[in-house]
């Protein structure tokens, strides 16, 4: 017995592990697809253009989307991404060791805003998209302690923005958080599941 209403699977746009159980856990079948676009090129384009990182987060699931959606005419695509801004500077993926501490030593003590944004595609059109912002209050750490964090986490900082995944060791790092946890994860699932129900795909 499934709530999943569809005859094809859910089309994730993304190879993230943490996006992928998310939506396994929530009952939903899904083909996982890697997504043939420079991301960091498009989200470096898109950060001359625009200044909010709430648009820039959403155009970059949109982009992703679209990119696949082109595969999948008669399937659900779904692609999301996350901007991370302390103030007027955003943040990207650290490239290695060296600039995830340098992200860690500017966000700590700081409070941060975490941007998630979720995009549905289908039919070659965009029926679906929305934001969420989480609020992360990072705690103050000294160089020891980003050091042993870092050392700890290994490789797994440079996969993620702000040098954390806060289902793993990155819980260390904050004082407070206000927001869905499943936003703070990369995927704003409930009010996606609330579309895919009003669209007929889940079971009312």
């Amino acid at each position: 017995m499934t709530l999943w209403k569809e005859k094809s699977p859910l089309i994730l746009a993304s190879t993230s592990a943490t996006r992928l159980q998310l939506l396994i856990a929530a009952g939903l079948p899904v083909k996982a697809v890697t997504v043939d676009l420079d991301e960091r090129a498009l989200e470096f384009s898109l950060q001359s253009k625009l200044a909010d990182p709430r648009t820039i987060a959403l155009e970059l699931a949109k982009a992703k989307a679209e990119t696949v959606a082109m595969r999948y005419a008669d399937c659900w695509v779904l692609a999301a991404d996350q901007t991370l801004a302390l103030g007027n500077i955003q943040f990207h993926k650290p490239i290695g060791i060296h600039q995830a501490a340098e992200h860690l030593r500017m966000l700590s003590g700081q409070t941060h805003h975490l941007n998630s944004a979720v995009c549905l595609y289908r039919d070659g059109v965009c029926r679906f998209e929305h934001v969420e912002t989480a609020m992360m209050k990072m705690r103050s750490f000294g160089e020891a302690f980003v050091a042993d964090y870092l050392d700890a986490a290994g490789d797994a900082v440079t996969r993620s923005v702000g040098a954390y995944q806060m289902e793993g060791l990155g819980v260390h790092l904050f004082e407070r958080i206000e927001g869905d946890h499943a936003t703070i994860l990369g995927l704003p699932i409930l009010p996606l599941l609330a579309f895919l129900r009003s669209a007929g795909a889940l079971e009312s």
